[in-house]
């Protein structure tokens, strides 16, 4: 799975493509799929500065100063992707897909080419909506009479996410920072200036300063995690994937996501349930950013496509805030 952990924030359907081709009845010969989209790996340099204070930077000194570390950074999302593979029972084919997300995944699948195996029902969608860390048979094919040499090749794309999700919070989210802090909204719906596609339109972003404590906005299941990027910047080619980020999944399947924070503060795991005001990681500046901020979503699958959705937050007296550019928010 490729985490595009961008300014929008949001999910894009991969699509893979594989075959099983020239299998007989007594062997199958399988197709090994990558795809966990592993950005290239980074360097941090350690070594004293003209004062004697330690610097780290992703570049060498350039004056020949001695170099104390050189660590080998690579991002730290979770290997979680999903996985079609097949095996022969009797005579049958059956494809399997295999969900190690702690979420939902909605998968279609596109049969590219068969010969000698009976072909799907035309009725049936190819379609399905895979549980959270299971296995889900999808396909049973019969190899037909006299078939030589059967094969099979085909093509699945997948998004997180249950496209039945509705956004039904059971109260307004909880401003992600420390109690009675405030801090104001550098970018809000409608005044986008980043946030122009479907889903980023309704993010939130929060001026902070770096290593500001981050706290859950609503409880949930963390499902994806990226943490050990510590660059940052403006060029969105070069910039894009580098935000650290966590993805929380909320019970009624929509899913926060918690971008740019600071390099190696994250403190939950894959897998971890977490607390609403639970303490989740440090902000930063990490990847496509022009400054210090928190980036906060929530999106919902709505369809092989991820929308964003208007968020709350709670106020003073428990009202209901709206955020807004140039708006100061208060923790509660």
């Amino acid at each position: 799975m490729r985490y595009d952990a961008r300014k929008t924030a949001g999910y894009a359907p991969t699509s893979v493509r594989s075959g099983a081709t020239a299998f007989v009845v007594a062997t199958i010969g399988v197709a090994l799929i990558s795809i966990c989209g592993l950005a290239a790996a980074q360097a941090l340099y350690k070594y004293r500065g003209e004062n004697g204070e330690w610097i780290y930077s992703d570049r060498p000194p350039d004056d020949g100063q001695i170099i104390a570390e050189v660590r080998s950074l690579t991002p730290s999302s979770s290997q979680s992707g999903v996985d079609v593979s097949y095996e022969l029972v009797g005579r049958d084919v059956r494809l399997t897909a295999t969900n190690q997300f702690h979420a939902p995944v909605e998968l279609a699948l596109r049969i590219e080419s068969i010969d000698g195996l009976e072909y799907p029902h035309p009725d049936d969608p190819l379609h399905w909506v895979l549980p959270p860390q299971s296995d889900t048979m999808m396909l049973s094919l019969s190899i037909l009479e006299g078939a030589v040499a059967p094969s099979l090749e085909y093509r699945y794309e997948y998004l997180v996410g249950d496209p039945d999700a509705r956004h039904q919070p059971q109260q307004p989210y909880r401003v992600p920072v420390a109690i009675a802090s405030d801090h104001p909204v550098s970018q809000a719906y409608p005044d986008a200036v980043t946030h122009t596609t479907r889903d980023s339109q309704f993010a939130v972003d929060i001026a902070m300063p770096v290593g500001t404590d981050i706290f859950a906005a609503r409880s949930g299941v963390v499902f994806d995690v990226a943490a050990s990027n510590f660059k940052g910047g403006t060029d969105a080619v070069r910039d894009m994937s580098l935000a650290n980020i966590i993805r929380i999944l909320h019970d009624d399947g929509t899913y926060a996501i918690y971008a740019h924070l600071n390099w190696n503060s994250i403190r939950v795991r894959v897998g971890d349930y977490v607390e609403r005001g639970e303490y989740i990681a440090d902000s930063g500046n990490t990847g496509f950013s022009s400054g210090p901020h928190l980036h906060f979503v929530v999106v919902r699958n709505t369809g092989m496509a991820t929308h964003s959705v208007p968020v709350q937050f709670s106020g003073v007296n428990s009202s209901a805030v709206a955020p807004a550019a140039g708006q100061v928010l208060t923790a509660y």
